[in-house]
């Protein structure tokens, strides 16, 4: 098995990981970054309005300059699984393929998506069950589809799914979109095609070899072809607890300056205590982390 040291490595290649990335490679660190899916969550988002520097931009061409761009800093990335990370004076990083060692680690590993839970979501899943209207959209050209939440995520997928299906239902548990941006919102209402389901929840997803139907908690059934679930993130914090760090509500507690519990250890994006989980956000956050653990090389800490 593989065994290479670097001064940093970096678990997560979302916009926390990547931009952590940039700034650690313009410090001329000896840098990896390891992240199964290039861009993290971002990278499925439909249209991306709110990052500096861009009207519009989808979530996957986003990524694609960020990658580009560390990679012009020579900056190496591997598409691996890190099944374990423990302190042995340096840190050892376990992977699917290989055992790298550092000298400060930067845990940028987001979140992932929620799910409901119910009778058929794990049966359906990939025959009409999806969590990515960005992958998925165009397989429901014509088809009737429901989108599960009220979020921004829940919104724009269901204006994108506008574009290929004949009917977009949006079920959501409350009375109204209160958590969205009132720009979604406005689409949304003004769009034919979409058809709100206040005041429901989900009880069960029926059909024989693919999605048929959903069930609501009122007991109405509505005929669908798929089902699109978008109910938020869990934190992806199973390195976290290997480390033993301090968490709050499920999220790595850090300080201004992206340290953790641990000596040695920053975090940054979606998986630490921040209170707003957005792509500039993180990308802040892995900023931060990068200049503080360069600090502490420097400094030979």
């Amino acid at each position: 098995m593989e065994e290479k040291t670097y001064d940093l490595i970096i678990a997560g290649a979302g916009p926390a990981g990547l931009t952590a990335a940039v700034y650690a490679g313009r410090y001329l660190l000896n840098v990896l970054v390891i992240g199964e899916l290039e861009g993290g969550m971002i990278s499925e988002a439909p249209e991306v309005c709110n990052f500096p520097s861009y009207e519009s931009i989808t979530g996957l061409e986003l990524t694609r300059k960020l990658v580009e761009q560390i990679k012009h800093l020579k900056v190496e990335i591997r598409h691996e699984e890190i099944e374990e990370i423990k302190k042995n004076g340096e840190f050892e990083v376990k992977t699917n393929n290989s055992i790298y060692k550092a000298k400060k680690i930067i845990l940028a590993t987001g979140s992932k998506k929620r799910k409901l839970g119910i009778k058929g979501e794990e049966e359906f899943s990939g025959k009409g069950v999806s969590y990515c209207a960005t992958c998925d959209a165009a397989f429901f050209k014509d088809d009737i589809v429901a989108v599960v939440g009220g979020s921004d995520a829940a919104l724009t997928a269901a204006i994108l799914l506008s574009e290929y299906a004949k009917k977009v239902y949006i079920v959501y548990r409350r009375e109204n979109f209160f958590r969205a941006e009132p720009t979604w919102i406005k689409q949304v209402e003004e769009n034919k095609k979409i058809e709100p389901v206040f005041n429901s929840n989900i009880k069960e997803i029926k059909g024989s070899n693919k999605v048929e139907s959903i069930v609501l908690d009122s007991g109405k059934e509505l005929s669908v072809d798929g089902v699109f679930i978008e109910i938020g993130l869990v934190s992806s914090t199973e390195l976290a607890e290997q480390l033993e760090l301090e968490l709050d509500n499920g999220y790595i507690v850090v300080d201004k300056y992206q340290k953790t519990s641990l000596p040695g250890v920053f975090a940054a994006g979606d998986i630490t205590n921040n209170p707003l989980k957005q792509a500039i956000t993180a990308a802040a956050q892995g900023a931060t982390a990068a200049a503080s653990a360069y600090g502490e090389i420097k400094g030979g800490e």
